[in-house]
C-alpha cells in the first residue's frame, strides 16, 4: 500500500525554522518525484518544493527561493523540507504529494495528510 506521511509542522516566530517529513512507504523516493504544496485559509493551493531524484534536480516556488531547501535520505525513504527565515505568509497547511514522473504536478499520483505550519508576527 501507498502511504506518505507527513510531520513537522508547528508553530514558530517569523525569522524562526521548522523541518517538515515526509516518510514514504510503497515506492521509493527515489523512483518517483516528490513535492511539497501548501495551502492558506481561503486560498488556492500553491507548490512549494519538488525532488526529482533520479535526475538529481530540485525546484522552488518564487516565494521560497532562498529560505526554504527539499531534500531526500533514501536510507529512510523520507523526503525533508527545510524552512528557515519563516515568515506570517509561509502559515498555511503543508502536504507531501508524490507522482511517477519527474516533476510534480497538480494531480499527483499520490497525497500525504496535511501538517499545519503557523508563523507569527
Amino acid at each position: 500500500e501507498v502511504q506518505l506521511q507527513a510531520s513537522g509542522g508547528g508553530s514558530v516566530q517569523a525569522g524562526g525554522s521548522l523541518r517538515l517529513s515526509c516518510v514514504a512507504s510503497g515506492f521509493s523516493v527515489d523512483e518517483f518525484a516528490i513535492g511539497w504544496f501548501r495551502q492558506a485559509p481561503g486560498k488556492k493551493r500553491e507548490g512549494v518544493a519538488c525532488i526529482d531524484n533520479a535526475n538529481d534536480r530540485e525546484y522552488y516556488g518564487d516565494s521560497v527561493k532562498g529560505r526554504f531547501t527539499i531534500s531526500s535520505d533514501s536510507a529512510k525513504n523520507t523526503v525533508y523540507l527545510q524552512m528557515n527565515n519563516l515568515k506570517p505568509e509561509d502559515t498555511a497547511v503543508y502536504y507531501c504529494a508524490a507522482e511517477d514522473s519527474v516533476v510534480v504536478t497538480t494531480t499527483p499520483d499520490y497525497w500525504g495528510q496535511g501538517t499545519l505550519v503557523t508563523v507569527s508576527s
